[in-house]
């Protein structure tokens, strides 16, 4: 971690801080990055890449503020400590598994399912998913890509399903696609939660001062673009959305961004750490003896 000398008023710490490119994440920390709100001593030098990318970076401990699936955060909780604001977690904003027929779920035991990642909450939730089947682990049909990629994969036949996040959410029509099963439903379901996707995680190193430094910037980020300047933060979500249509940015962030990403509350915690159980009675995490805050 660099730290740029400020003379006699201290020292400004610079934070390497990891977020994907998709619209709820640039507008929720376009404020941060554009110095429209201050963290007290830190500064921060953005990286945006693919949620897998971030996952991958946050278990080798290469970033100090990272967006991370849960699941990625199974493995990371001994070095991490997660903030209360920043996270997507919500209702009816599951992963869903889609097919060129509408075939039932059920009945896609060994076959070819294209996953945006293994360390993201959408594979666990489908690991967990075919537990509660009964299905064998490890048959080899899992096929990992981008998420940009899977329905482009399904469509053309080179997997037999697949499980899309994000905007794949409102697009997967736009391919000819069926939806097969909500896993955020289904899990919704089975815990009686909300579903908890991802978070912003930082590393216990930095100490408790600097992760509630950031966890408060990044809750005054959120209130910036979402509540005071909508329009100002646009043309930096744009830039980063690609080819997404405006409907389709404003219903991505309206769906992924929300009351528990402002700041998780009682229930926001208790579904993380349900997911967390979950995964070690499975066999797909250990237990750690962390908590999952600073405080």
């Amino acid at each position: 971690m660099k730290e740029e000398k400020t003379g006699r008023e201290g020292e400004i710490k610079k934070l390497s801080l990891g977020y994907s490119p998709c619209p709820n994440d640039t507008a929720i920390f376009y404020a941060l990055v554009h110095g429209k709100v201050r963290a007290d001593g830190l500064s921060f030098k953005e990286e945006l890449a693919d949620v897998e990318a971030l996952n991958r970076k946050g278990l080798d401990g290469r970033l100090d503020i990272t967006k991370i699936s849960f699941y990625a955060y199974c493995h990371m909780r001994d070095q991490y400590a997660l903030l209360r604001s920043g996270a997507a977690l919500g209702k009816g904003c599951g992963p869903l598994l889609v097919g060129r027929e509408p075939v039932d779920p059920k009945n896609l035991k060994g076959r070819r399912i294209a996953i945006p990642g293994g360390l993201t909450t959408a594979n666990l939730l489908l690991m967990l998913y075919g537990n509660y089947l009964g299905w064998p682990s490890n048959e080899g049909n899992i096929i990992p890509m981008l998420f940009s990629d899977i329905m482009p994969a399904v469509k053309e036949g080179r997997a037999d399903a697949g499980l899309v996040i994000h905007e794949g959410r409102f697009t997967f029509e736009n391919y000819g696609l069926h939806r097969l099963l909500d896993l955020g439903q289904w899990w919704e379901e089975v815990s009686g939660l909300p579903i908890p996707l991802g978070g912003i995680a930082a590393k216990r190193s930095l100490g408790d001062k600097a992760i509630k430094a950031v966890q408060a910037a990044i809750r005054e980020s959120i209130l910036y673009t979402i509540g005071k300047k909508p329009q100002e933060a646009r043309a930096y979500i744009r830039q980063h959305a690609q080819e997404m249509e405006d409907s389709v940015i404003s219903s991505h962030i309206g769906l992924y961004v929300n009351e528990h990403t402002l700041w998780l509350n009682e229930d926001g915690e208790r579904a993380i750490e349900e997911l967390f159980a979950r995964a070690v009675r499975a066999g797909l995490a250990k237990p750690s003896g962390k908590s999952l805050f600073v405080a």
